[in-house]
């Protein structure tokens, strides 16, 4: 362990512009569930244990369809929570170790909880491959307007996980408006707003020449942090720091794994890079 945090330090110190990559795990040491398996998610929402509601199906166009103040319920207690968490130290040397690179850094996450802006990232550096809870979009829609939730503040009754206020309406049709979140079983999910962010991505990519990519919480249950990591190490002559308690296996011989949780493994690295 002791070695591949010392090679990971390395990695870091060496490269010109540092991507961070972000699944679940990340949040874990802010205090937030990360929704592994049913008990798991039905613990923190024991009214949807109660009526056997998994996360796939709360989080589909098809709950804000059948019951919208349960489906708002479940996303408005969400955006009451990633609002109110503060996060992790980590974030912070992260930006650190970005912004002492001739590139500084940029983020790929497939979370939709706005952390990395809440710590500081330039926001134009974020990639939410998912969409964002703090964004809104017409159900139906009507048209592709997205905008921000800031005006919508959720009154939630925990125990029955149910929406007592009004839910947030589409201000050009006067319908239930919903997170700009891809969701399960989602065909009408409007990811103009994500695909602004990855063209801007791709161009800060194309000017980078020794990036390293910092992989935090991104398991293989849902690739989609995975392929991109894969994908920069392919195409951009990068190399990959996996920081992952579970699945902390890595495609190539230069890059490195770590089998620890997101905070315990930057602090571990921070330390190695102070002695480099």
């Amino acid at each position: 362990m002791i070695n591949s945090i010392n090679s990971a330090a390395a990695l870091i110190a060496q490269a010109d512009a540092l991507i961070v990559a972000a699944g679940a795990g990340m949040g874990v040491d802010s205090g937030l569930p990360d929704f592994r398996g049913n008990e798991g998610f039905w613990t923190a929402y024991p009214a949807l244990g109660r009526a056997r509601l998994d996360f796939s199906s709360i989080a589909s166009p098809r709950a804000f369809r059948a019951d919208p103040a349960l489906a708002w319920g479940f996303y408005g207690h969400r955006l009451a929570l990633y609002r109110a968490t503060v996060p992790h130290a980590g974030f912070a040397l992260l930006r650190a170790w970005g912004e002492g690179m001739e590139h500084g850094a940029s983020v790929f996450t497939s979370n939709v909880d706005g952390q990395f802006q809440l710590a500081g990232f330039d926001p134009q550096r974020v990639l939410e491959c998912h969409g964002s809870i703090h964004h809104l979009q017409c159900l139906r829609p009507c048209c592709g307007d997205i905008w921000r939730a800031d005006g919508f503040v959720p009154a939630v009754d925990a125990d029955a996980c149910r929406l007592r206020n009004a839910p947030p309406a589409c201000p050009h049709c006067g319908g239930l408006a919903r997170p700009n979140i891809l969701m399960f079983g989602d065909g009408a999910w409007l990811e103009r707003r994500a695909a602004a962010q990855e063209a801007r991505m791709q161009a800060w990519l194309a000017r980078v020449r020794r990036p390293v990519v910092v992989e935090l919480g991104a398991g293989t249950a849902i690739p989609s942090v995975r392929r991109f990591s894969h994908g920069v190490v392919q195409r951009h002559g990068g190399r990959l720091v996996r920081i992952n308690p579970r699945e902390p296996q890595v495609p190539g011989r230069e890059d490195v794994g770590i089998a620890m949780g997101a905070l315990d493994g930057l602090r571990a690295i921070a330390a190695a890079m102070e002695k480099l």
